[in-house]
C-alpha cells in the first residue's frame, strides 16, 4: 500500500467531474461510514485525527499535484478557512 494519495498512479489517471451537491453529500457519506465503522475498534479522538492527518495529506497532494499550487501558504489559510466554515456548520447542527 502506497503513502501517496491516490496510490502509485499519476495524477492523469484522475478523472475529475463535477460533483453535484447531493452527490457530494454522499461522497462525504462514505468517510463517516468508515469513520464509524473504525470507532467499533478505536476511540473516536484517534479516528477524527487520523481523519485530520488523512486530509492533510491528500489536500497536500491535490494541490502540488492537481492544481499545481504556487503559494503553499495562501492554499494552507484557503483550506483552513473552508474547513472553519463546514466546522462551524456541523457545530450549529443540532443533529450531529
Amino acid at each position: 500500500m502506497s503513502s501517496r494519495p491516490n496510490g502509485d498512479r499519476g495524477p492523469e489517471t484522475l478523472a475529475p467531474k463535477p460533483i453535484s451537491g447531493e452527490n457530494f453529500v454522499r461522497l462525504a457519506d462514505r468517510f463517516i461510514d468508515v469513520a464509524n465503522r473504525a470507532n467499533k475498534k478505536q476511540a473516536a479522538t484517534d479516528i477524527h485525527m487520523a481523519f485530520l492527518y488523512g486530509a492533510a495529506r491528500y489536500n497536500a497532494f491535490v494541490a502540488r499535484n492537481i492544481r499545481e499550487i504556487a503559494d503553499d501558504e495562501a492554499f494552507v489559510e484557503e483550506m483552513a478557512g473552508i474547513y472553519k466554515e463546514m466546522l462551524r456548520n456541523h457545530l450549529a447542527d443540532p443533529d450531529v
